[in-house]
């Protein structure tokens, strides 16, 4: 048995729709029903009543909620309590972060902070965007490092978790281009010849922002989709190939940009763009759970005023109609 099961049927139970629940775990439906066919599978007994509707727990179900909210309760303390008696744990921080973060924005931003902060000993959990946030519910880590927009916020609870902002960043299109720098294809494409297009899957964070991005756009885009996947590493290796059109964030490109290997394909204009802000969480300490000493002056020492109102260093681009709307 998976410990992601509990999870899945804990939110089943809760939300009584396999739709809402698919989506709250950032997994598509099929695939959420799968699960929770493999958790019965597991115990032996039908959790869901599946001859009426709206979705309802069947006797079993209504029994093991309750074992389910207590087992999952004990795998995360005991792994609490497992992290905590590690030699290494209190001189080390623990980070979750979605992929895409994890391989551009990371290694630059502790590389930075380093320079200035000292040697660091860390430990990179990378994850989806809802897996990073429920390990930082379920204290996995030390810190979150992810994304935000207000129309896509993280769903923190402000009295229990601090947050700094670190910059911004903007998904733009790309596209594979020539040694002259001129894109293979160029937004908007046209009814007659649409643009080869290299989509997230619908349960991706980027995928949710792109959606929007098109929804908002100043003029129609005429995309056609050619290919999908939930990891903008894997979109972009695509584009590199010249299968079509895709949004990035701008990190995750900057090489390739200045290699002459992709080039933006929406023509510089800021309305076909999102700016997303990069934002670092932790759990507030209290008197039950103080927190690493070190994670504590890595924070006093990012919220020093010579950093406050830098943005650590990145500068504030323009804000774009999303932002306008999402005030």
């Amino acid at each position: 048995m998976e410990t992601k099961w509990l999870e899945d049927f804990i939110s089943l139970a809760e939300t009584r729709s396999f739709s809402r629940s698919a989506e709250l775990r950032h997994v598509t439906q099929p695939a959420f029903s799968r699960r929770i066919q493999s958790l019965e599978a597991w115990l032996g007994a039908d959790l869901i009543d599946r001859t009426s509707y709206p979705t309802r727990l069947s006797p079993a179900g209504e029994v093991f909620y309750e074992q389910a909210l207590e087992m999952l309760n004990q795998v995360n303390s005991a792994r609490a309590l497992m992290r905590g008696k590690r030699p290494a744990a209190q001189t080390t921080v623990d980070f979750a972060v979605p992929h895409t973060l994890s391989l551009t924005y990371m290694p630059k931003w502790i590389k930075a902070l380093e320079s200035g902060f000292g040697r660091l000993n860390t430990r990179l959990i990378a994850l989806n965007v809802h897996d990073a946030v429920m390990s930082m519910v379920d204290g996995g880590c030390d810190l979150l490092l992810c994304y935000h927009h207000p129309r896509q916020p993280v769903q923190l609870d402000a009295s229990r978790y601090d947050m700094i902002l670190l910059g911004r960043e903007a998904l733009r299109a790309y596209a594979h281009c020539g040694r002259d720098g001129v894109p293979d294809f160029v937004l908007p494409g046209s009814a007659q010849s649409p643009l080869p297009f290299l989509s997230y899957t619908s349960n991706a964070y980027l995928g949710r922002m792109v959606d929007l991005l098109l929804a908002d756009a100043g003029r129609r885009l005429h995309l056609e989709k050619r290919y999908e996947t939930d990891m903008a590493e894997g979109l972009k290796m695509m584009a590199l190939e010249g299968h079509g059109i895709v949004f990035l964030p701008e990190s995750s490109v900057t090489r390739e940009v200045k290699q002459k290997q992709l080039a933006r394909a929406d023509g510089g204009r800021s309305d076909w763009e999102v700016q997303m802000e990069i934002r670092l969480y932790r759990e507030r300490p209290s008197a039950q759970r103080p927190g690493k000493p070190l994670v504590a002056r890595l924070w006093d020492y990012l919220n020093r005023p010579a950093m406050a109102g830098t943005e650590r260093g990145s500068k504030r681009p323009p804000r774009n109609r999303l932002d306008k709307q999402a005030r």
